[in-house]
């Protein structure tokens, strides 16, 4: 009982967070399968620009610094994240050869890799669909004296040209499960020589937390989150002709991220 207990109540805060997997209750709609698959694709983009322009950017950009002003759920879903950054941080730096490399960093948030990785060297290419992101990002690397990174608003399928490594960390949580392999595949059409994505990995334990999470809706209104069978991510990167070359998991009380490292072949 204590188990199950600790388990439901771990549901319950994750239901109050983006990077959870409670998605919000769908407010005077009725969804119809005819009309499903266009309602994902329009309105969730249009959902997560509007959170993360105003309420979402606020609390976001508290958990996304050295902020004192969060609570225990934000604290451990900022460690988690900083671990996911810090595992692709020692990949670079082991692997010794980004100065100079060209990186586009997709759906960049406050700079939280694309800055470490314009300090190691590369030349950056960073975007966001949230412009207050964006903009605090490029904000954050003018203050650090970072010359070699820019940031822009966009969304991830608009941003167009060709790099080096392509970046995309979590970011998929908010792509519909439909758009999912698309959206691998646009990443990998950016990338000459790796991909770098993380996702929360669906598998029936974090599929019963999102269930739980959805019992107990959270104050405010969040975004819709997805998880992600990791087949099918590693069948869109073999698809558009990459290899995972290294991976790793991260978990924490709230916060579930698998990362893939993957170099074309």
């Amino acid at each position: 009982m204590k188990t199950f207990s600790k388990y439901a109540l771990a549901a319950a805060c994750l239901a109050t967070t983006t990077t959870a997997f409670a998605p919000p209750a769908l407010s005077g709609v009725v969804q119809t399968t005819a009309n499903t698959q266009l309602f994902s694709t329009v309105d969730d983009k249009t959902e997560v620009r509007e959170y993360f322009n105003n309420e979402g950017f606020n609390r976001w950009n508290k958990i996304y610094s050295e902020s004192d002003e969060v609570n225990t759920v934000q604290l451990d879903i900022r460690n988690g994240h900083d671990q996911t950054i810090q595992k692709i941080l020692n990949w670079v730096e082991a692997d010794g050869d980004i100065k100079g490399k060209t990186v586009c960093d997709c759906g960049c948030g406050v700079g939280s890799l694309a800055i470490p990785l314009a300090q190691m060297g590369a030349k950056i290419s960073a975007s966001d669909i949230s412009d207050a992101m964006s903009t605090e990002a490029a904000a954050r690397a003018k203050a650090m004296g970072i010359r070699n990174a820019k940031f822009y608003t966009s969304d991830l399928e608009s941003v167009k040209g060709k790099y080096n490594t392509v970046t995309c960390v979590d970011v998929a949580i908010h792509y519909p499960t439909e758009k999912m392999a698309e959206m691998v595949g646009h990443l990998c059409s950016l990338a000459d020589e790796r991909v770098l994505i993380s996702f929360a990995p669906k598998t029936w334990y974090y599929d019963l937390l999102k269930k739980f999470g959805e019992l107990f809706p959270g104050p405010s209104k969040t975004t819709r989150a997805y998880l992600h069978k990791e087949e099918v991510v590693r069948e869109a990167l073999k698809k558009a002709g990459f290899e995972v070359a290294r991976e790793e998991m991260t978990g924490t009380n709230f916060y579930f991220s698998r990362l893939l490292e993957a170099k074309r072949v």
